[in-house]
């Protein structure tokens, strides 16, 4: 019933769709379902991790957001709480049993009253979406002057371009990120591959790669997208290049490379002070979504507070 509501229904997310999760998470995941009759209603698909024998309900790598879906209505406002209520308090009532339970919700998921009076906690997170809506030439002066320098810079002085890239290509400027961070990749080129077969199918992803005169690769940018929104998946640079503006550049060619159907750019905004600068001077609009969770196993509680107290 799901794969066939993920067919029919635009406003579910892209990282709740049932063909990205079988590529990112295959076998390991399921969903919830509420109904109103024969009529879906609201669904929370989730990732099962056994983890140190504990059983998590979470989300897999690159996948930004999960958490429940509630079927858009014109209920006026009270009425539309209230089926909010109901459906949230269905779908988390049906949750298979956990030892913890934690998914960022999408960012036009904004109640979770419900899943609060379960026992639930929240935190407040960011990402920073931008409307395509101004056009090219609007867009251009909402960039902040940096960023305009930057790409400026990168066309003029030096001579950089932007074309559709390999994955290969890709992966090899989004593997030197990590490695300026003495950081290990969180995922494999098969499990991105997977991602990667599965977008391209569906003519939902641009790989885009920014090259020097000499054919040497500077930066790079993966997008996804479903419905009316894109996301920034994956970014790549070579740090020996990082001066020449290219980041600046194939990131805003991203940006104009969307289809018409494509209204809003997310950032998938980072809580990292230098990457949350980078993001806004793009003129996005600062988006709060939430980290929703709860450890139904002491146990994992105090294993957890450990490991944070260890930070």
């Amino acid at each position: 019933m799901y794969r066939e509501l993920c067919e029919s229904e635009p406003s579910i997310p892209l990282f709740s769709q049932a063909w990205w999760l079988d590529a990112v998470a295959c076998d390991d995941w399921g969903v919830v379902l509420a109904t109103k009759g024969q009529q879906i209603v609201g669904a929370l698909p989730y990732v099962v991790q056994k983890k140190f024998g504990f059983t998590l309900l979470t989300q897999p790598a690159l996948t930004q957001t999960l958490g429940p879906w509630i079927k858009p209505d014109r209920k006026p406002y009270s009425k539309k709480l209230a089926n909010e209520k109901s459906v949230l308090g269905e779908l988390a009532d049906q949750l298979p049993s956990f030892d913890h339970y934690g998914q960022n919700w999408h960012c036009t998921q904004q109640n979770w009253l419900p899943f609060y009076w379960r026992g639930f906690e929240q935190t407040t997170r960011y990402t920073y979406r931008l409307s395509l809506e101004p056009g090219k030439e609007l867009l251009w002066k909402a960039l902040q002057q940096n960023i305009r320098g930057d790409i400026r810079k990168a066309k003029e002085r030096e001579g950089v371009s932007v074309r559709e890239g390999t994955l290969d290509e890709f992966l090899e400027l989004n593997e030197m990120v990590f490695k300026r961070q003495n950081r290990s990749l969180p995922y494999t080129a098969d499990f991105v591959a997977r991602i990667d077969a599965a977008a391209s199918a569906r003519n939902a992803r641009d790989c885009l790669v920014a090259t020097g005169p000499d054919g040497r690769l500077h930066a790079g940018a993966y997008i996804v997208r479903s419905g009316n929104s894109a996301y920034y998946l994956m970014g790549g640079g070579d740090p020996e290049l990082r001066n020449s503006g290219a980041t600046s550049l194939v990131l805003w060619e991203a940006i104009l490379s969307q289809p018409d159907t494509v209204e809003v750019f997310d950032f998938e905004g980072s809580m990292i002070e230098p990457i949350e600068r980078f993001f806004r001077a793009f003129g996005g609009v600062q988006t709060p979504y939430f980290h929703v969770s709860r450890s139904s196993s002491k146990l994992f509680k105090g294993l957890k507070m450990l490991r944070d107290l260890k930070k």
